[in-house]
C-alpha cells in the first residue's frame, strides 16, 4: 500500500475544520499515507475546534472538541509522534518560532510532507535541505486522490455516506469542499461525481 512508503505530518490548521479533517483521516484510513501528529498539534486542534464551535453557538463546545480529539487518537493510535524535543534545535530558523514543534515532530518521524495551510511559516528554503516539503491541505488531498482515483473515490464515498446530520449528496459534498477552499480537490473529484 502507499502508506508503507509515505509519511505526512498534519498541522492543526488542517485538522480543525470538519471537512478537511474528515478527508485527511479518510485517506489515511484507506492507507494512502501514514498520518502523524504530536500532542502539541492535537492540543492546538482541540482548542481550534472548540473556538469554531463556540463561534457557532454550540453550548457544549469544549466537550465536543474533546470527543473529536479522542476519536482521532483512538482511530490513529500510531499517529502520535513523541520525544521530538531533541530536534527543536534544528527548527529555530522558521519565521514563526511557535511552529518549531511541528517541524521537529516531522523530522523525528521522518515525514516527507508537512500538510499545513500556513505555507508561509514553512519556507521551502528551510524545509528543502531537511528533505521536507510543505503542502496545503487542498493540494495534498488532490494529489493523494490522483494517486489512485478509484480507491480514493470509494473512500470519499464511504466518508460521505457516514454524514447523517445532514446527509449529503455527492453534489452537496463537492459544493461544501469548494466553500472550504478545496478547489483542487473538487477538480480531481468532479469527473467521478457519479461514483461519490
Amino acid at each position: 500500500m502507499f502508506a508503507n512508503r509515505f509519511t505526512a505530518l498534519v498541522d492543526a490548521c488542517c485538522l480543525a475544520g470538519t471537512l478537511k479533517r474528515n478527508l485527511l483521516l479518510t485517506l489515511a484510513e484507506a492507507d494512502f499515507f501514514r498520518l502523524r501528529w504530536s500532542q502539541a498539534i492535537l492540543d492546538e486542534t482541540e482548542r481550534a475546534i472548540e473556538r469554531i464551535l463556540v463561534g457557532r453557538g454550540v453550548a457544549d463546545a469544549a466537550e465536543r472538541a474533546r470527543r473529536a480529539r479522542d476519536a482521532m487518537e483512538t482511530a490513529f493510535e500510531e499517529a502520535d509522534v513523541g520525544d521530538y524535543q531533541s530536534m527543536l534545535c534544528a527548527c529555530d530558523t522558521l519565521p514563526d518560532p511557535g511552529d518549531a514543534h511541528v517541524l521537529a515532530a516531522a523530522l523525528k518521524t521522518r515525514a516527507a510532507i508537512i500538510v499545513t495551510d500556513n505555507l508561509k511559516d514553512f519556507p521551502a528554503d528551510i524545509l528543502g535541505p531537511l528533505n521536507l516539503e510543505a503542502r496545503s491541505a487542498d493540494d495534498f488531498i488532490a494529489d493523494t486522490i490522483a494517486l489512485d482515483p478509484g480507491r480514493a473515490v470509494a473512500a470519499v464515498r464511504t466518508m460521505r455516506e457516514r454524514f447523517k446530520r445532514p446527509e449529503k449528496t455527492a453534489e452537496v459534498l463537492l459544493l461544501d469542499m469548494e466553500a472550504e477552499g478545496l478547489t483542487e480537490t473538487v477538480d480531481v473529484l468532479r469527473p467521478h461525481a457519479a461514483s461519490l
